[in-house]
């Protein structure tokens, strides 16, 4: 099949090597932000591997004592911490920022810029948590950080703040990234690729930026209480001052449980693409894939107290939930039943991937049956944090995730390096990792039965403890050794892999249209993708029911100004966080401040002007559309002073209650009354800086007709933290006043 994309020219000279690296650290392709991304999230993945086989080892017999329980407690915390948050989901992002461009016929992605920032947020959160290690504090209390326990009584270090900071930072590049997807998947697709066309992974990698955009937020607001709490004696999670015990745990697997299938979404993209493609068959329901992935993003939202069943929520509750669990595994099945259908008939070529995505198929299963046994409410009470639970999440994310992502870095090798692997290599691979993988988790759900509780350092003599636990170290380093066999083949493929050619799997998706590696620009002409083809190269043959229609693209609407209300979206999960936190509150605390101190009349006379900006605002843009430039200069000019005003009247409502001891330290209802309109303050502040320079813009002559579109953005984020302001009015002070 010929290429669309140009063949590249060489340069003639060699480029200085500082430039090339430079030229890697400057960078704005999407597809090297990629492989930065699978590069930095693979070196992650080896160390968060290192400290798996170090507590493996601590745990090979009974009684042992290569670790002290200090010592321990920050391995299995930094573990998990650095495969959930540093390596598989930004792996799976990784992947998304190189191919999803590629499989909808885009140049980039709609934001470049932002998408390196995306990935530099990463390696600088990464940086933040593994550099607690170096000052001799790094975080020791799980990956959930449970509150209370780490309120400043009970972790006096500064090992709790390394990684509140770094996961918040981590957690920002994320929902940068998922935005500048989302946009790019909605706005940049090719003619004709409407949304019962785009290919399964890019579906899947749509899904999980809406899990993102609608989940970490969350925990973003979760971990910025605890930080009050540490820094600035707020009370949100403490418990000596009346704070709900359970409140950290509602807030952090709001995300946590979502966090799950931020991690095995575009895997099911991954699996569906590689089976589609050696068993040589269009992927059998589609439209069951795509809707089913729709359930699952949906269902994961109600599912969080799946982890709070023994905490005493009441039958009604935790019977609701458990329904919830067990609902969420329709979805997942549908998928397993259509990739066996896929293949069913099929001729299936045996290649390394796809041994991997077979692998996955029968490991993830397995993970998936034991998660439904969770569900069950009894069960779960039996079972809640023994090694049961360690194997379940093993099956899903090693045996699920981590089988995945070998698959698609096999099937998608070619396409990134122009070389084909060795063949011979991966199967030892394959063969090495399933081995281990199976000898190191499945004996656990045996140990788990047996009623050994996970997070212990060591454990007693008790019949047959010692023997699975050594059979699990043997198997982790069998898993580890694995890695090897991969490492070797990666680096002999870049230096003496035969030439892969533009699709030597004869694969469906636009990426294999172009050249491997691709160029920067992708194409060299943008493709067309035939009429009901989410597999486009295999309907090339019929060039008459090419569409050269939009595809959808919300060409109504501008890039930014889409980005901007998904950027919204992400916020109103955030502030909806310190909305439940304050309406819990307000009334909680036996003495202190209430709600009655607030002087309700002076801050309704202020809001008034925050109220009037959107008026003004819209009034600017308006003028602006009708190209009356001095007309819009006034009218933001007024806009930025009734945002001042704004931020002078809290300033003052603030200056009254520091004078009268009312003050964040106080008291619950202070802690959230503080937090609350605090981060309120700072987003009016950011609106107020935005618009002067806008007004700048229009004064020195930069802003005209043609660039409203950043004035509608600006005014739509201005809109929306006025309304923010008329919920935190109406819970705050009428709430207060009509009472």
């Amino acid at each position: 099949m010929a290429t669309i994309a140009e063949p590249r020219s060489r340069p003639a000279l060699a480029t200085p090597r500082f430039e090339r690296w430079f030229a890697w650290l400057a960078t704005v392709d999407h597809k090297r932000i990629g492989i930065l991304y699978l590069v930095t999230t693979g070196f992650f993945l080896l160390v968060g591997g290192v400290e798996s086989l170090v507590m493996r080892v601590q745990l090979a017999v009974p009684n042992n004592h290569v670790l002290s329980p200090d010592e321990y407690d920050a391995l299995f915390t930094m573990h998990g911490t650095t495969m959930i948050f540093l390596a598989v989901t930004p792996m799976l992002v990784g992947f998304a920022n190189y191919f999803v461009p590629l499989q909808i016929g885009a140049r980039d992605m709609a934001f470049p810029r932002l998408n390196a920032l995306s990935y530099w947020f990463l390696l600088l959160g990464g940086l933040l948590l593994y550099f607690s290690f170096l000052v001799g504090s790094p975080p020791d209390t799980g990956w959930f950080s449970y509150a209370p326990l780490t309120e400043r009584p009970y972790a006096t270090s500064p090992a709790v703040d390394y990684w509140i900071v770094g996961i918040t930072v981590v957690s920002l590049g994320s929902i940068v990234g998922a935005i500048n997807i989302l946009v790019t998947v909605l706005k940049m697709r090719a003619p004709g690729m409407s949304f019962t066309r785009i290919p399964l992974f890019t579906w899947m990698s749509i899904l999980n930026t809406l899990i993102i955009i609608f989940a970490m937020p969350d925990l973003t607001a979760a971990q910025l209480m605890l930080l009050a709490d540490r820094h600035l004696g707020a009370h949100f999670f403490d418990v000596s001052a009346g704070a709900d015990p359970l409140l950290w745990q509602h807030l952090f697997w709001y995300f946590g449980h979502p966090e799950v299938y931020i991690m095995i979404l575009p895997v099911f993209g991954v699996l569906s693409e590689i089976v589609s493609t050696f068993a040589g068959r269009r992927i059998f329901g589609y439209f069951g894939l795509v809707g089913s992935g729709i359930g699952i993003v949906v269902l994961s939202f109600g599912v969080w107290v799946h982890h709070m069943f023994t905490t005493g929520l009441g039958h009604w509750v935790v019977t609701a939930f458990g329904i919830a669990g067990m609902l969420i595994a329709i979805p997942t099945g549908i998928k397993i039943f259509n990739w066996l259908a896929t293949m069913w008939g099929g001729r299936i070529r045996f290649t390394t991937p796809m041994l991997f995505a077979l692998g996955f198929i029968v490991t993830f299963t397995i993970g998936g049956v034991t998660g439904v046994q969770f569900s069950i409410v009894p069960v779960d009470w039996q079972l809640t944090d023994t090694y049961f639970v360690v194997a379940h999440f093993h099956y899903v994310l090693v045996g699920g995730s981590y089988l995945a992502v070998l698959a698609a870095i096999y099937f998608w090798f070619p396409k990134m390096s122009g070389r084909l692997f060795d063949e011979g290599l991966g199967k030892w691979h394959f063969w090495s990792t399933m081995i281990g993988l199976n000898l190191t988790f499945f004996p656990m759900h045996v140990i788990g039965l047996m009623g050994m509780p996970r997070r212990v350092y060591t454990y007693p003599d008790r019949p047959w403890w010692g023997a699975i636990n050594f059979a699990e170290t043997v198997g982790a380093f069998i898993l580890g050794g694995s890695v090897l066999f991969f490492l070797w083949n990666i680096v002999a493929s870049l230096r003496h892999g035969q030439a892969a050619g533009d699709n030597p799997w004869d694969a469906a998706t636009l990426e294999w249209a172009t050249s491997s590696p691709p160029p920067a620009y992708n194409f060299a002409t943008i493709p067309p993708v035939p009429i009901r083809s989410p597999q486009p190269l295999w309907s090339l043959d019929a060039p008459d029911r090419a569409d050269a229609g939009d595809g959808d693209r919300f060409d109504g609407i501008a890039t930014p100004v889409l980005a901007t209300y998904v950027f919204i979206a992400s916020e109103v999960i955030f502030f909806g966080a310190l909305i439940v936190a304050f309406i819990a509150y307000r009334t909680r605390s036996a003495s202190g401040p209430t709600p009655d101190d607030l002087d309700v009349p002076r801050t309704a006379l202020f809001s008034l002007a925050l109220f009037a900006s959107s008026a003004t605002v819209a009034v600017a843009g308006r003028k602006l559309r009708a190209g009356k430039r001095r007309g819009f200069q006034l009218w933001l000019l007024a806009t930025i002073v009734l945002g001042v005003v704004f931020l002078f009247g809290q300033a003052t409502e603030y200056r009254r209650m520091y004078a009268e001891h009312i003050t964040i330290d106080r008291n619950l209802f202070t802690s959230a009354f503080f937090t609350a309109t605090g981060f309120h303050g700072l987003h009016v502040t950011i609106g107020v800086l935005a618009l002067s320079v806008l007004a700048w813009l229009g004064f020195t002559g930069g802003v005209g007709p043609h660039k409203r579109t950043a004035v509608e953005a600006v005014s739509i984020y201005w809109h929306f933290v006025d309304a923010v302001w008329v919920v935190l009015f109406s819970t705050i002070y009428l709430w207060a006043w009509l009472s």
